[in-house]
């Protein structure tokens, strides 16, 4: 009989010390997971944020701009590599489902960026000196003499470019009697473009970010811009428009660099390019 009650004694203790293990097993479970969450959380959120911050700057893709997919551009005048005489040169474009002149009105950026009120239109962009805003397919421009790299794209009217390959032309010539310097065309190149000039009012709380990528594609592991605002750097791997917000009143330098897929400055003749830009009361 004593052995039997030593018997059940056991019994009853063992069961009662797995309870407890397994008590004990799920509390340190249940406390564990929310750690284990909030950390995906935080990585996934940190991942898919595509605004960078640095101090009162930030720097975020323009996400909702009406595509223009079909939009061309075809330049029939000057021709590539044409020795012109006349420094005044006759420019002729051929545009084909995008039409010049009409106001952008879809997208964020129509009612919060400065706006041109002549509508849609052409970035010219000789030698990567500001653009050249032009509203006719046909225009004559009277340039010095010399070697001329010419970009020409199509801008909405908020001055953001479309970013396909038949939305843009690249070529060079030479206007005078000047020695040819031929450039090799098929070089990774970056052009700036926006932001540019002075800013007033409503449109100095969002300024767009814009330029132009030719024979290189931007991704994490792939080519990139560095663009540097006021010493402040940001890494941007997407080909898009971005909104700087936060530059207060006054002069600021904006920089922008193409690097290659290890991070070095790109060996091409426009790789680096620097602007001032003012934001008024």
């Amino acid at each position: 009989m004593k052995n039997i009650l030593r018997f059940v004694i056991l019994f009853i203790f063992i069961l009662f010390f797995n309870a407890c293990e397994e008590h004990h097993t799920e509390t340190q479970e249940t406390t564990s997971a929310p750690t284990t969450d909030s950390a995906v959380t935080a990585v996934v959120t940190e991942n898919t944020s595509d605004t960078l911050a640095s101090g009162e700057l930030k720097v975020y893709p323009l996400s909702d701009s009406p595509t223009f997919n079909d939009a061309i551009l075809t330049l029939n005048a000057p021709a590539e590599k044409e020795l012109l005489a006349n420094e005044k040169v006759h420019f002729a474009y051929d545009i084909k489902n995008y039409q010049l002149s009409k106001p952008t009105v879809e997208g964020s950026c129509a009612i919060d960026c400065a706006n041109s009120g002549e509508g849609q239109h052409i970035h010219l962009i000789l030698n990567n000196q500001p653009y050249l805003a032009k509203y006719t397919p046909e225009f004559d421009e009277t340039l010095q003499p010399g070697h001329y790299i010419a970009l020409s794209f199509l801008s909405r009217s908020y001055h953001e470019s479309i970013k396909h390959y038949e939305a843009y032309d690249l070529r060079q010539f030479t206007v005078g009697k000047v020695k040819e310097k031929e450039v090799d065309l098929t070089q990774p190149m970056l052009f700036y473009s926006r932001p540019k000039g002075e800013y007033k009012g409503k449109e100095t709380k969002k300024i767009l970010l814009d330029f132009y990528v030719v024979n290189a594609t931007l991704g994490v592991n792939d080519y990139s811009v560095r663009a540097t605002i006021d010493g402040k750097t940001f890494l941007l791997t997407s080909w898009k428009g971005y909104i700087i917000e936060g530059l207060s009143e006054g002069e600021h330098a904006v920089k922008i660099e193409l690097l290659d897929k290890t991070g070095i400055l790109v060996n091409s003749p426009y790789a680096l390019t620097e602007r001032k830009i003012k934001i008024l009361p």
